[in-house]
């Protein structure tokens, strides 16, 4: 099953990095944060990318262009014209890279991708957020229920204690938050059938407003709900929360080794 990875925005709320780069390339433990999530999608037998670019997108392309020069000791030979490349680890990765616009919507990068899918089903994340979903677990549920769509779903928490205020604006109780008390959102990791292409459009589709939209209106969307870890990375202070994690040893999406 291949991955498609939405990696095309201008990462507009962590500008503080993205003026340099597009938001997948910024580094966690000094590796782009695209890079672990393909490591995570590869420990579950998935090596087959296609990358959805925009904003910056020869950044990637370099990157993967110059993969050993990124992950690898080197000497550079200037008097013979040669390099050699030590102690190299070759991903068992199929990277493709896909223009998709610098201002084409998330269902507009996906139309454009139609022709690298096939008819197979195929997983669909955004390359800012890493998790520990059973990712094949994920494709066996979808696989089992027969819809067009699959979201994993994660629980955002309150970030307050929770009121219980009656009618008259008495506070009849008063608790610390949980967890569960927070919103379900879409939290990335999908698996679509190929059917998907027909709901998209063109450019301007966003993929999570009218696509969604209807295949939940059909009741063709389903959710697996997952309630470990899950974190996107849309601000400076997400960066370094998942900085703080990678340099205590504790990443709980570091599964390889």
């Amino acid at each position: 099953m291949k991955v498609v990875i939405l990696a095309g925005g201008l990462g507009t709320r962590i500008t503080e990095q993205s003026h340099l780069k597009p938001k997948p390339m910024i580094e966690i433990g000094e590796r782009p944060i695209l890079w672990h999530i393909m490591k995570y999608y590869s420990e579950f037998g998935f090596h087959d990318f296609i990358i959805c670019l925009g904003y910056k997108q020869y950044v990637v392309k370099e990157f993967f262009a110059d993969y050993f020069l990124h992950m690898s000791d080197v000497t550079f030979d200037l008097a013979g014209n040669r390099m050699e490349v030590h102690n190299n680890y070759s991903e068992p990765w199929k990277v493709t890279l896909v223009d998709t616009g610098l201002r084409t919507m998330t269902g507009g990068r996906i139309r454009r991708i139609r022709s690298y899918i096939g008819e197979e089903p195929f997983m669909l994340t955004y390359g800012d957020g890493v998790c520990n979903v059973d990712l094949k677990a994920l494709e066996q549920f979808h696989r089992s229920h027969g819809r067009t769509a699959t979201i994993t779903t994660v629980n955002i928490g309150q970030q307050k204690g929770v009121l219980d205020i009656d009618k008259d604006n008495v506070v009849r109780s008063f608790r610390e938050k949980k967890d569960r008390d927070g919103t379900v959102i879409n939290g990335g990791f999908m698996v679509m059938n190929p059917e998907i292409f027909g709901y998209l459009e063109d450019d301007t589709t966003v993929f999570e407003q009218g696509p969604m939209q209807k295949l939940a209106a059909e009741g063709q969307l389903m959710s697996f709900y997952h309630d470990g870890f899950w974190q996107c990375m849309d601000t400076q202070r997400e960066m370094q929360k998942l900085e703080s994690l990678w340099q205590s040893g504790q990443a709980p999406w570091k599964i390889w080794k």
